[in-house]
C-alpha cells in the first residue's frame, strides 16, 4: 500500500495527527482518540508496514514514532503542484490587485 492510500482513511490520519509532537503508546492513542485499542492496533500496523510510523519496545510497552521518509517523498510528490497553485493564486491576487485599483475613483 503507498502512502496515499494509507492515509487515506480518516482514523490513520487521526493517529497521524497524535504522533506529531510525540511518540505514543497503543494505550495512549487510545485515550487521546477514543478508539478501541483493536482498531488502533490496526490502523497502527497498517502505518507500520507502509513505513510511515516504526515501533519500539519499551518495558511492556511498545512506543511507535512517525518516520520522516515517507512525508518526504508526499512532500517531493506533490511539490509541483504547490508550484502550479502558487502560481495561478499570484495570478489572482495581481488581477484582483489591479481590478481593485481599477476601479477606485
Amino acid at each position: 500500500m503507498d502512502v496515499l492510500e494509507v492515509l487515506a482513511e480518516p482514523a490513520r490520519r487521526r493517529i497521524v495527527d497524535a504522533l506529531l509532537t510525540r511518540e505514543a503508546s497503543v494505550g495512549d492513542l487510545v485515550q487521546a482518540l477514543g478508539m478501541s485499542q483493536p482498531a488502533v492496533s490496526k490502523h497502527l500496523r497498517v502505518l507500520r508496514e507502509a513505513g510511515v510510523v516504526s515501533v519500539r519496545a519499551q518495558a511492556q510497552q511498545r512506543i511507535y514514532r512517525l518516520e520522516a521518509g515517507p512525508f518526504r517523498a508526499l512532500d517531493a510528490w506533490l511539490r509541483p503542484y504547490r508550484t502550479l497553485w502558487d502560481g495561478h493564486l499570484d495570478a489572482l491576487g495581481r488581477h484582483l490587485a489591479s481590478t481593485s485599483s481599477e476601479e477606485e475613483p
